[in-house]
Order: structure tokens, then C-alpha cells, then sequence
């Protein structure tokens, strides 16, 4: 039993989907071909190459078993899929927009004359029903930014993470109509009939999300200094602590913690005895 992960072939989220999947042990064979289908050090596990806005489609039919894509494309597809992962990367929203010059400031100012210019019609249109508009939708497959100015739309829809590119092209936004972000999602069947494999990747995956920002801290104590190490060292789940084949009484402390608390940590660790301290990157917390 094999499964197939689609991910994109190009775009922004590209190589954070293929850093995910080699973090979590799935590396690709054949990347650098930029093959359609790729093996991974897996036999039974193979990632496709698609466009994005493919993928949710593509894992809704079951032509991939499982995916990584936005929640955008996934709520413009109108896909039916299981989402299994958020994975904490490519945030961005998708937002209303108008020249800064116009007349349009909030909702209330959008009269039903005005024209809407999107590469995002499915969910313009839902947002427009929320809002009681009736607009007309031009449907844009690009260079969604310059609409207003060359005539063709009075307001914008479209994905933003910083609002830089919008206000460089003189846009404003009105409001936010979606919030979205990365995730790994599998089609209803497969997750089924294929449990075990998916679950096996997704667990991996969590793993390596788990891990971010974590490191393991190593140190030896003196057995009479460990009740002081112990009040200053956090940890995640607890620390573990073994004897030191040593001429002194003396034992090993182990702990995970975050990265933010590395500095301040190192050193009240050292005023508290401890001493050949160690600290480590973690790849995955299973």
C-alpha cells in the first residue's frame, strides 16, 4: 500500500513543504529533477509536484492521498477534505481593497454599481453574500493590484501577509475577509482505508512542529547543588536525572526548553552549580 503527498511545485510555501517533509525523515529522492512524482527515502511513501491551487482539488478526487496547501485554495476549491495539520507557516489573509483616493473607506461606502476584481471569486462572492452586495466579480488570474487603476474594478480582493505590496500600490485595505495558513490535509477515503501510513507521516510531521524552537539542555551536578538546579530549570514533561560515574557525588540533568530561554537559563544554571552545560538542537518530539 503506497500514498502519494501532494506538494507545491513552486511559489512561496514550496521549499518550506519539502523542509517539513525531509525534517520529518521523508527526504526526496529526486528534488532536484523537479519530476512530477519524486521518491522519498520511504518505498511505500511518494510526494507530486502540482500547482497549489491544484492540490486541494487533487486530494478531494484522491488522486493524491494526502496534501500541503493553503486554507485559501482549500475554501475556494470548496474541497472536502480531512485537515490534519496546521503547520504554523505561510500565514497570510485574504482581504478586501481600494485605491487610497477613492471614496471607499469602510463597508457602509461600496455601493452595488462597483465592480470587485479577484483571483479568488468563490469566496468574494461568499464574503458579498455575508455582506448583502451585490457587485459584479471580475475574475483576474494575475496582477490583481493594478485592477482599479487601469478601469476594470472599483475594489480588490486579495492575499496579503503584510499589507506591504498593497500599500506600495496605493490600496487601503477595508477589511479582512479569511485568515489562512499551511496545512496537511488527506482525502476522507485514504485516511480510511491507508490510517496507518498517514498516520505514521502525520505523526512525524507533528513531531517535527513540536520540536521548533526546542532544545535539549545537558549538564552535570553536584549531587548537593541538585535541589538549587532544580528550582531554576524549567521543563517540558520533566527532568531526567542519572548517576555520574565520578570521584564525586555527582549526577547528569537532562530537560527540554524553549530557545527564548537559553540565555538567561545558561546562566542561572552555572550560579546554581551546575556545569558542563550542553546545549542541543531537537529535530522531532514524538
Amino acid at each position: 500500500m503506497k500514498i502519494k503527498i501532494a506538494i507545491p511545485s513552486k511559489g512561496r510555501i514550496s521549499e518550506p513543504s519539502i523542509n517539513i517533509l525531509e525534517k520529518a525523515g521523508l527526504g526526496l529522492i529526486d528534488k532536484n529533477n523537479r519530476k512530477l512524482i519524486s521518491k522519498t527515502f520511504n518505498e511505500n511513501i511518494e510526494v507530486m509536484f502540482a500547482r497549489a491551487s491544484d492540490i486541494p482539488e487533487f486530494v478531494n478526487d484522491g488522486v493524491a492521498d494526502m496534501g500541503i496547501t493553503g486554507v485559501d485554495l482549500i475554501e475556494e476549491n470548496e474541497a472536502d477534505v480531512s485537515e490534519l495539520l496546521d503547520l504554523r507557516f505561510g500565514q497570510t489573509k485574504l482581504v478586501l481593497a481600494a485605491p487610497e483616493q477613492s471614496q471607499i473607506n469602510s463597508i457602509d461606502d461600496i455601493t452595488e454599481d462597483m465592480k470587485v476584481a479577484t483571483e479568488f471569486p468563490v469566496l468574494t462572492q461568499k464574503y458579498l453574500n455575508e455582506k448583502g452586495l451585490d457587485l459584479k466579480i471580475v475574475k483576474l488570474s494575475g496582477s490583481t493590484e493594478a485592477a482599479p487603476f487601469i478601469g476594470i474594478a472599483d475594489l480588490i480582493t486579495d492575499l496579503t501577509s503584510t499589507g506591504t505590496t498593497l500599500k506600495m500600490n496605493h490600496l487601503e485595505i477595508i477589511d479582512t475577509i479569511l485568515e489562512s495558513t499551511i496545512k496537511l490535509i488527506a482525502n476522507h477515503e485514504s485516511l480510511s482505508n491507508k490510517r496507518e501510513l498517514i498516520e505514521a507521516v502525520s505523526t512525524s510531521i507533528k513531531g517535527v512542529l513540536d520540536a521548533d524552537r526546542k532544545k535539549l539542555i545537558m549538564m552535570n551536578v553536584d549531587a548537593s547543588d541538585l535541589d538549587k538546579v532544580k528550582e531554576v530549570m524549567p521543563s517540558m514533561g520533566g527532568l531526567t536525572i542519572s548517576e555520574v560515574l565520578s570521584d564525586h557525588d555527582t549526577v547528569a540533568v537532562q530537560g527540554v526548553i524553549d530557545e527564548k530561554q537559553v540565555f538567561s537559563l545558561v546562566n542561572d544554571l552555572r550560579n546554581a552549580g551546575a556545569r558542563d552545560i550542553l546545549v542541543v538542537p531537537i529535530e522531532r518530539i514524538i
